[in-house]
């Protein structure tokens, strides 16, 4: 059986399955799979396993990836693992996590090991790995996609419900369409690329695989946030889920400007797709794409492969032949653009993102195939780099323009070949995206992965406040089974959610405070941590009553939420903070606690 996220924490959380027990799993189904392709390394099963075990001692409503077993593409770090980019010269050894791996584990996520690539994140098919390809595990022939192949297929195998890819023209999301699963793009700078290794590094973003659009948003609102590691990360907080919107404007291009190549399967779907969209309530708002089309061209025709040559120029001087022919061939070009030519470029570039926008405030969300067609290895093999150019058509455009996308399934093909859809949005609509794609992905009730499992329901939204209640914060000894706690209860506060601050938060143990309390203090974006909190709602007469009776140094004040949403909560006067314990490494009050007992 393939378990989703919700359904491996909510059996963790139950006790009806132990993170030791999911995590073992996972690996047997790595040895069951049989395909030696899919990972580059994987961990000690032992310490994996460990690691699970030691989740036992902290809370597990507190933590959204309890036990989850993540796999990571291998040009993204992770301890203890060499990073390759595919490439074993250019193997090393990272000293720490990358960022959003830290945040993952953070989490409560358990790291199985690292998936295959097109080295160096070059390319869209999965096939140019010194390691190996992937074997496409619905339908053998096909290529897996990529350049992020064996997290895509890791995910649609069912070796595990989450994984990490990159996606600078398209590697997050044309293998999802190719593998049957959803692949989250997220705005660029929304999660750190720290940790990760370059293709563009001005256009790169850590992109999500998983079965369902509500397991790929609960990972990205854990990695979410500024880092003062990455100066090209931004503050993009997640925001609300929602359903699908009443009035969409559905953005489709003019009559004649789709490309498929010739695949009358894909061109079928496509409008099909489209009809869907319709009877859910959309309204089809016809777009021109061609100035779309024309910044794809500027991905591979300007300047920007000159970042893609900055990462491995070195290599490429010393042990060209270290590098696979075709990556050689099309990274060699990045050493010929002037500085005139990228000028030039970056002037057409802000024209175009100009069109873009006025586009987009036409409509809500653009919808397009994930990729045109699909190939299978001997023809890429056959032509490597014009198929693969092909399968880009809808991606390579994306990150240049600074939009957010989501790929879902949307369609198996009477041949076997899945297709799927992509919606793109502005900057900083992620989780007005999700929450249309959730919507049109559940509709198709097609089955997920390669295993062909009947979709999970929808995720029900967290409680909302009556229009009569005002959410409380919480972070310390008012947290459920803490000893003030009973002053909530005595209030009649109703239990919202568990979830976490977003990433701009110190907490400290104050000295002198019975019952020990913790102080939590806001800082400068970057600096800070996420920390487990508890949102309760009070009535306007009880958060009065509540609010009244805190004591000094404490306060209350706006704390914002992971998903960017500001509560009134527990704040402490940084004036007293002399003589108190920095305990922020602990993500939480509740965890500090049970690491002193």
């Amino acid at each position: 059986m393939t378990e989703t996220i919700d359904q491996i924490v909510a059996a963790h959380r139950a006790g009806t399955a132990t993170p030791a027990d999911t995590v073992a799993r996972s690996f047997q189904r790595i040895r069951d799979h049989n395909d030696p392709a899919v990972f580059i390394s994987l961990r000690d099963q032992g310490e994996a396993i460990a690691e699970a075990k030691a989740l036992s001692g902290k809370d597990a409503a507190a933590l959204p990836l309890y036990g989850v077993p993540v796999a990571v593409k291998d040009n993204i770090d992770v301890a203890g693992l060499p990073t390759t980019a595919a490439c074993p010269a250019f193997s090393y050894m990272p000293a720490k996590d990358a960022t959003a791996v830290a945040k993952l584990r953070a989490a409560g996520a358990i790291i199985i090991g690292k998936t295959n690539l097109d080295q160096f994140a070059t390319g869209l098919v999965g096939v140019r790995s010194p390691y190996g390809v992937p074997k496409n595990p619905i339908r053998a022939d096909l290529v897996p996609g990529g350049s992020s192949s064996g997290s895509a297929v890791a995910v649609s195998a069912g070796l595990v419900p989450l994984s990490l890819g990159t996606d600078t023209a398209g590697s997050g999301r044309v293998p999802a369409m190719l593998n049957n699963i959803v692949g989250l793009k997220p705005t660029v700078g929304m999660i750190s690329t720290a940790g990760v290794v370059p293709a563009c590094r001005t256009l790169d973003c850590v992109s999500i695989f998983a079965l369902s659009t509500d397991d790929a948003v609960t990972a990205l609102s854990v990695m979410t946030g500024l880092d003062a590691a990455d100066p090209f990360s931004r503050d993009r907080p997640l925001g609300q889920v929602g359903d699908f919107p009443g009035k969409l404007r559905l953005g489709v291009p003019r009559n004649g400007q789709l490309l498929f190549f010739g695949d009358r399967h894909s061109e079928k779907a496509y409008d099909d797709a489209v009809a869907r969209f319709v009877k859910l309530g959309a309204t089809p708002v016809e777009v021109d794409l061609e100035p779309f089309y024309e910044t794809a061209r500027l991905l591979y025709e300007g300047p920007w492969i000159a970042e893609r040559y900055l990462v491995i120029r070195d290599l490429l001087a010393s042990t060209p032949d270290a590098v696979h022919p075709v990556t050689r061939e099309i990274t060699l070009a990045g050493a010929r653009p002037t500085a005139a030519d990228a000028f030039a470029a970056f002037y057409r570039l802000e024209g175009l993102r100009r069109t873009s926008q006025a586009t987009f405030g036409g409509i809500d969300a653009m919808l397009l195939p994930t990729a045109p067609t699909a190939y299978s290895v001997a023809q890429v093999e056959a032509n490597p780099i014009e198929l693969n150019s092909r399968l880009g058509t809808y991606t390579n455009f994306v990150n240049l323009l600074d939009l957010s996308g989501i790929a879902v399934p949307a369609a198996m093909r009477s041949d076997g070949i899945p297709f799927g859809v992509t919606l793109l949005a502005q900057a900083g609509h992620d989780a007005a995206l999700a929450g249309i794609a959730r919507a049109f992905h559940a509709d198709t009730q097609l089955p997920v992965g390669s295993k062909r499992l009947v979709q999970t329901p929808l995720r029900s939204p967290p409680a909302v406040p009556t229009s009569d209640e005002i959410p409380i914060v919480v972070v310390g000894a008012h947290l459920s089974g803490m000893p003030l706690n009973t002053e909530l209860q005595a209030l009649d506060a109703r239990f919202v959610e568990a979830t976490m601050t977003a990433p701009d938060y110190k907490l400290y143990a104050l000295p002198g405070t019975t019952p020990p309390k913790p102080g939590m203090l806001r800082v400068e974006p970057g600096n800070g941590t996420s920390i487990q909190v508890e949102v309760y709602t009070l009535s306007a007469k009880g958060f009065g009553q509540f609010v009244a009776a805190i004591p000094a140094p404490l306060s209350i004040g706006s704390v914002r939420l992971a998903d960017g949403r500001l509560a009134k909560g527990f704040l402490v006067e940084p004036a007293a903070l002399d003589g108190a314990r920095d305990i922020s490494h602990f993500g939480g009050w509740r965890a500090f606690i049970a690491a002193k007992a």
